[in-house]
């Protein structure tokens, strides 16, 4: 680290909180020569460190480029506010952790976004960086601000800060990136022509560069997303890894000094869903289904168990259960470590007695919780989400719990979906009850979490405005008073953040002037409840003449422009418009990875389709 940068640490380090995660030089951490590679890049996850260091994407791309001998990447998350508070009373600019250099000095920064929340940080981050934070106010010295994640499937509201969005799977494309980086500054000697730049990115498949794009609005609706440049695809589309087995694989990730939020060991099983909860975002901008095999995923987890020192592996996927090995893959990995004493979790279980199968499985080196997901409390409203989870699933799935030892269940629920009634409310009530009632003698309690639905991009609901506010409060109330008294610990979540969530998650460019100001009024880290600021946000809002609800509540028109129409996800919007009329009738659709097509319209068409591993597998 740079002497400068660790004498001023030195004094304020031991006036913060957690000072580790200033740090850096962790166990497996890369310091490369800074004047030896030919690009310089710096990942900024904008949360905190022991979040960010629980993002597996994070330690995919860390390890994938610092393997290249003409490249580097460092890090760099999010101070905390009092280490924000010192660094601006010193002026000290925010640094990349290996190195301690300012973010002003790398040639690329690049942006997760994992949550419509983080956007005012990943504003703070540009500013602490001496960054200018619109893009067309940064000149040829300026660093490439780019970002990738989910929330680039509609990164319109913060569109004007970002100088490239990555769409889809990052390994690929994130070389490709860096490469043309460094291919153009060596033919200008190290200089950087932005435009010429920028447009040789947009030659690069999955890479949107918004100022190549201009929004047209009449009477205030948006018309259409034209681009106004020839090398600019009239439609981005997004990377696709067809074949996992060959993607690289991070098993020697980066050790934190202190706890994190998932401090495990992690093996990715598989990428995609096609379960078709037609609320889950994930479930279709990351199809289609392409599983690791058998011996992959061995050979990875005893790497990682050598090369770490965790206590626990955890099987992550947006279904777990659904790996079509997982019985091998959980018997072999239980064999393996049981006398090590290393754990064995899985993540994402489906609600049915084969889940708990498996979880009875890992129990024999260490006993988790086990949480299921009904979604919604009556079947009426789990056939027009697409949930595929009967009632009697449920209930053998929490019997066969009961009978293998567990006395804590989670359940998760969801409130103000699509064709919600105050029935389907009350059916959360009614289901708790009866799994209580079926076990009175056994002491069986249940933790219910409720979250709001946020409506959001390339899903069948799309097109959906959000529950009013004053609706969600008093469903919440509702359950509050029907659960008291009972062995039933009740959550929900804050209504005012689901509210910002779901505005930025269907909104367009016009947010981001918004955004600035929620920003420059003091919004930082607003999905941490202690500190969002709804009154700063509501001013920012009425500065511009908006407001949230009537943005979060609107319902496009099935032939509407949508912010997202330029940008091409592999799900074809006619079947996200077929998906949503089948929703209104109650009508379900089967999983497609070892049945009848649904039509979604990828495979095939973007040189993909379902892998498979197992007996019926490919």
């Amino acid at each position: 680290m740079r002497k400068e940068v660790g004498d001023e640490l030195q004094r304020i380090l031991p006036q913060v909180v957690k000072p580790q995660r200033y740090l850096g030089g962790e166990l497996n951490s890369a310091e490369k020569d800074w004047e030896s590679v030919q690009v310089r890049y710096l990942f900024a996850f904008p949360d905190v460190y022991e979040v960010g260091m629980s993002h597996l994407g994070l330690q995919i791309l860390y390890g994938l480029v610092n393997r290249r001998p003409d490249m580097l990447m460092e890090r760099v998350f999010a101070p905390w506010t009092d280490m924000e508070r010192f660094m601006r009373e010193a002026r000290l600019p925010l640094f990349g952790l290996e190195s301690g250099r300012p973010m002003k000095e790398y040639d690329c920064i690049g942006f997760t976004l994992q949550y419509e929340l983080s956007f005012t940080n990943v504003l703070n981050m540009l500013s602490l960086g001496d960054i200018p934070l619109w893009a067309d106010e940064r000149d040829n010295t300026c660093p490439l601000v780019i970002a990738g994640g989910p929330c680039a499937s509609n990164p319109e509201p913060a569109a004007p800060f970002i100088d490239a969005f990555v769409l889809g799977d990052g390994e690929e494309v994130q070389l490709e990136l860096l490469e043309t980086v460094a291919a153009h500054r060596r033919v200008r000697n190290g200089a950087q022509d932005r435009d010429a730049l920028l447009r040789e990115l947009a030659g690069i498949p999955g890479v949107y560069v918004p100022s190549f794009y201009q929004p047209e609005y009449e009477n205030g609706v948006l018309t259409r997303v034209s681009r106004i440049i020839p090398e600019a695809p009239a439609r981005v589309t997004r990377r696709i890894i067809p074949d996992l087995e060959t993607a690289f694989f991070p098993v020697k990730p980066l050790i934190p000094y202190i706890e994190v939020v998932h401090d495990r060991m992690v093996l990715e099983l598989f990428r995609g869903c096609v379960r078709g909860c037609r609320f889950c975002q994930a479930g279709m901008i990351y199809r289609p289904v392409r599983e690791r095999s058998l011996e992959t995923l061995l050979g990875q987890a005893r790497d990682l168990a050598l090369n770490t020192g965790h206590h626990e592996i955890s099987l992550t996927s947006l279904s777990s259960s659904d790996y079509s090995c997982i019985p091998e893959l959980v018997k072999t990995l239980v064999g393996d470590f049981e006398e090590r004493h290393i754990g064995v979790s899985l993540s994402s279980l489906r609600a049915d007695a084969f889940s708990v199968h498996l979880a009875r499985e890992i129990q024999k080196i260490r006993k988790t919780g086990l949480t299921f997901a009904p979604e919604a409390g009556t079947q009426r409203l789990r056939d027009i989400i697409n949930k595929g989870v009967t009632e009697a699933d449920i209930t053998q799935a929490v019997d066969a719990a009961v009978q293998s030892g567990w006395r804590q269940i989670k359940l998760y629920f969801m409130m103000g979906l699509p064709g919600e009634t105050m029935a389907d409310i009350e059916g959360i009530v009614q289901l708790c009850e009866k799994i209580l009632s079926e076990h009175p003698k056994r002491g069986v309690r249940i933790t219910v979490s409720v979250s709001n639905f946020v409506p959001k991009a390339h899903t069948p609901f799309q097109w959906c405005g959000q529950d009013a506010q004053a609706n969600l409060m008093e469903k919440q109330q509702f359950l509050r008073q029907k659960f008291r008294g009972r062995k039933i610990v009740y959550h929900y979540h804050d209504a005012a953040t689901s509210l910002l969530e779901a505005v930025f998650a269907r909104g367009d460019r016009r947010l981001a002037k918004v955004l600035h100001e929620a920003w420059r009024r003091g919004s930082r880290f607003d999905g941490w409840t202690e500190l969002f600021n709804w009154e700063a946000w509501q001013g920012a809002f009425e500065a511009f003449g908006l407001d949230p609800e009537v943005l979060a509540g609107a319902r496009f028109e099935e032939d509407q422009c949508l912010p997202w129409d330029h940008l091409d996800y592999g799900v074809d919007k006619v079947f996200l418009r077929e998906e949503y009329r089948r929703a209104a009738d109650g009508r379900t659709t089967p999983d497609c990875r070892r049945g009848e097509c649904a039509g979604c319209g990828l495979c095939g068409r973007l040189d993909t389709s379902h892998v498979l591993w197992g007996a019926a597998g490919s």
